[in-house]
């Protein structure tokens, strides 16, 4: 986990185009790895590795939002495994598009009749799904994307600002990096924790909602600032920030809404 998140960091930091890949390498992978039969490891394991195989997880369905406890989707036993039928929402890269604010369709909805899934593709023991699909939730909210998706914007902003920037745009610059390094170390805290073994789902809990305020403080920080910055020639500035702008309402939702993560975070913490 910690040789993976000196890669992570290096990718999402340049802004490369990662999420192809992004679900079998940050979570499918080590769920298999963790309660995948040998047989299954030595199927898909490799392929992830290079790059070949993509997953995409059912965790959300409509009108569930983040409450997985809701959820209508059915396996029945048949001969030799199991027919699937159900709906599942905010799904990567899959069948029916769900159009952003950028005109982009990065989530998908995918509705499954009647699917059948062999019985040696069951991960883990039958009835055993809530208890794997939550040991999930520590690898995909505690990462760097869940607080740098924003960083090129803060990159351009002082690329811009230039060796002696507005006062203004110094402190607002100097808040931001300050924050992105505490979410920095305690995000690598927990890759720690799982490259050891262990299931933070409190702590990724308390990343992704710090560090969701974060990446969408940052646009709307720069927007303020923008009219202090010095314009380059080849200005890159606009682009990023209007893309940027267009992106930031979908984070708070990837992961687990802000509102659902503050009641986990409540709860872990003995406070309701």
């Amino acid at each position: 986990m910690l040789e993976r998140y000196v890669a992570t960091e290096e990718l999402l930091a340049a802004g490369a185009p990662v999420g192809a890949h992004w679900i079998a390498d940050r979570q499918s992978a080590p769920l298999l790895l963790r309660y995948g039969t040998e047989e299954q490891r030595l199927a898909f394991l490799p392929g992830i590795a290079r790059g070949e195989v993509f997953f995409c997880i059912g965790m959300s369905e409509p009108d569930s939002g983040s409450d997985l406890a809701s959820i209508r989707t059915r396996a029945v036993a048949v001969e030799g495994g199991y027919e699937v039928t159900g709906a599942k929402v905010w799904t990567s890269y899959a069948i029916l598009p769900i159009i952003n604010l950028a005109g982009e369709h990065d989530f998908n909805e995918i509705a499954l009749d009647r699917v059948f899934v062999p019985a040696n593709r069951l991960v883990g023991g039958e009835g055993d799904g809530w208890r794997q699909v939550t040991s999930e939730l520590a690898f995909e909210r505690s990462g760097l994307e869940r607080f740098i998706s924003s960083f090129q914007l803060l990159v351009e902003l002082m690329r811009c600002a230039g060796p002696d920037p507005d006062p203004q745009i110094a402190e607002a610059v100097g808040r931001m990096s300050a924050h992105l390094w505490t979410l920095r170390r305690m995000s690598l805290s927990i890759a720690g924790m799982l490259q050891a073994g262990e299931t933070p789902n409190l702590e990724a809990a308390l990343v992704k909602d710090l560090g969701n305020a974060f990446e969408r403080e940052i646009p709307e920080i720069v927007r303020l600032l923008a009219l202090r910055r010095r314009r380059a020639a080849d200005d890159r500035f606009e682009e990023v920030l209007a893309e940027t702008v267009l992106h930031a309402p979908s984070w708070t939702l990837r992961g687990g809404t802000r509102e659902i993560l503050r009641g986990i975070i409540a709860r872990g913490l003995g406070l309701r």
